[in-house]
């Protein structure tokens, strides 16, 4: 079993920035591809970025290029989310999640979760 804990969210000025953070415990964290997703009230969870296990593969929903960076480090069993210039749609709850090797964009292939941190985009 894995468990994941987010940190890092709160609420910001539109343009702003955050750095989520999530740890992970109880498996070998480098052994596992890593994603962020979200989802705001009343929609479905939404893909927002994941990383390979490596680190040298990452992916990015088309609504967040150029403003978030998914990286990890192995070494501290943590990945990260660094979102720049926050738009007040980015507002959700964000989610970590892990699957073995390879990363995904669809959350059925993840096999562990989070439990969230709720990040808030005021205009």
């Amino acid at each position: 079993q894995m468990r994941l804990v987010e940190s890092g969210g709160g609420l910001v000025l539109a343009g702003g920035s955050l750095r989520l953070s999530c740890a992970a415990s109880g498996r070998t964290f480098s052994s596992y591809g890593m994603g962020w997703f979200r989802q705001a009230p009343g929609k479905g969870r939404q893909f927002v970025a994941a990383i390979t296990w490596s680190g040298s593969n990452t992916r990015y929903a088309d609504s967040v290029k150029g403003r978030f960076t998914i990286s990890r480090d192995n070494a501290k069993n943590t990945v990260y989310l660094q979102m720049n210039s926050l738009k007040p749609e980015d507002t959700a709850v964000y989610y970590c999640a892990a699957r073995p090797r390879i990363s995904s964009w669809l959350s059925n292939d993840y096999d562990y979760w989070g439990k969230g941190t709720q990040v808030t985009v005021s205009s």
